[in-house]
């Protein structure tokens, strides 16, 4: 296989990040040789979360073996993963904010036509439903773990608690047409074609409030490795987490 040198659009702060944390994660459980040190470890490990390389990919241009690939990015996810916020962590920082933005995404993933529970009517494909809170500068705060496609976004908002912990916190948040009917404190535009004139100028201005969190989710969406996931469902949530410690890591 012929190997090219190239580049990850990301800047040293999340190299620097993730490398801290696995030497931290090597000195806890002892190891005392490795194929390569913790700072090769996080760059592939980027390479695969950035630009969505492959096992095989990686093992040739690393020099090592695809098994080895596979547990090196394995540890990385979950290092990283156990660093996430929770969502009550984020709700007392986000106190100090003037509104939040909710906004739920479909994560697409390699499955079949008979996982029906994957398959998402509204965007025609498989994926995972992913729910996503974002501050007023289209900053990532805190993104659920991962149900399957076919969830809705309201009900997946309160399933993960996000109805419920907004309303205790007294938050105000904008979210779109999808959670109507969450509640007083999830403000959604006003539905129908034929709306008087404030109303219009309503959802005018709420769509404009909205964007911002459409910008956090493109940045989401930047992690090339979320545009087509090919790994167990059950591993999408510790990835989703890894890549948004990775993101305010490297904001």
């Amino acid at each position: 296989m012929l190997v090219y040198p190239s580049s990850i659009d990301l800047s040293n702060r999340s190299l620097q990040h993730l490398t801290e944390r696995l030497a931290v994660r090597r000195r806890e459980i002892g190891t005392r040789w490795r194929r390569l040190p913790a700072g090769r470890q996080a760059l592939f490990a980027l390479a695969h979360l950035r630009c969505g390389d492959t096992y095989a990919q990686l093992a040739a241009g690393f020099g090592i073996g695809i098994a080895t690939v596979y547990r090196y990015i394995r540890e990385a996810i979950e290092v990283l993963a156990s660093r996430a916020p929770t969502l009550a962590e984020v709700m007392e920082t986000a106190r100090a904010k003037a509104f939040v933005i909710l906004d739920g995404t479909l994560l697409p993933i390699d499955r079949i036509a008979a996982d029906t529970p994957y398959y998402s009517g509204k965007h025609k494909r498989h994926g995972m439903n992913v729910q996503v809170l974002t501050d007023p500068f289209a900053r990532l705060l805190w993104a659920s773990p991962a149900l399957p496609g076919a969830t809705h976004d309201l009900t997946a908002a309160r399933s993960h608690g996000i109805v419920d912990a907004l309303a205790a916190a007294g938050l105000k948040c904008w979210a779109d047409k999808a959670y109507q009917g969450a509640g007083r404190h999830i403000r959604v535009p006003f539905r129908g074609r034929r709306l008087k004139r404030w109303k219009r100028r309503h959802n005018s201005s709420h769509v404009k409030i909205r964007c911002v969190g459409e910008q956090a989710m493109a940045a989401l969406k930047g992690w090339r490795l979320l545009r087509k996931l090919r790994c167990s469902t059950n591993r999408i949530t510790d990835i989703v987490k890894a890549v948004l410690v990775l993101h305010r890591a490297s904001a």
